[in-house]
């Protein structure tokens, strides 16, 4: 019996699933020993810290305007970088005089990184100059 299509059903179905389990488990474990510390320090009367679990809930603090548009400049960084390493190494392969689908696969791929690293370049300066207000008026709130 030939049991190849099992390491891509394990890296593209199993494999995530455990990422998510595993990163679920270590919250909830955090999270029950942060509240048994809690449990212990009522039951002896010590004085209780209110900010022990701001911690945690600072990590989820949406982000500023100016921090999304940050993270679409990187996207479109490494889309376009991406994009373009693409499109050379087909066109490489392409004249290598490759005679498989590889270099058509790669230039295609390239094609489509590059687009998509366009269009966040292009999302990104729209957004900065469009929101430009709304980043500084951000920017003097947090400084207060």
């Amino acid at each position: 019996m030939d049991f190849d299509f099992l390491i891509p059903i394990c890296i593209c179905v199993v494999l995530p699933i455990v990422v998510v389990w595993l990163r679920t488990r270590a919250q909830q474990n955090e999270t029950n020993r942060k509240t048994e510390i809690m449990l212990k320090a009522i039951e002896s009367g010590a004085t209780i810290d209110t900010d022990f679990f701001k911690a945690q809930s600072q990590q989820n603090k949406p982000k500023t305007l100016k921090e999304k548009l940050l993270g679409r400049l990187t996207g479109a960084c490494i889309n376009t970088l991406l994009g373009v390493a693409g499109l050379i190494g087909g066109g490489l392969l392409w004249k290598s005089g490759a005679q498989n689908e590889g270099p058509i696969f790669l230039m295609g791929l390239g094609a489509i990184l590059l687009a998509v690293g366009i269009a966040l370049f292009i999302v990104y300066f729209v957004g900065k100059r469009m929101l430009a207000g709304e980043i500084a008026a951000e920017e003097r709130a947090l400084e207060k």
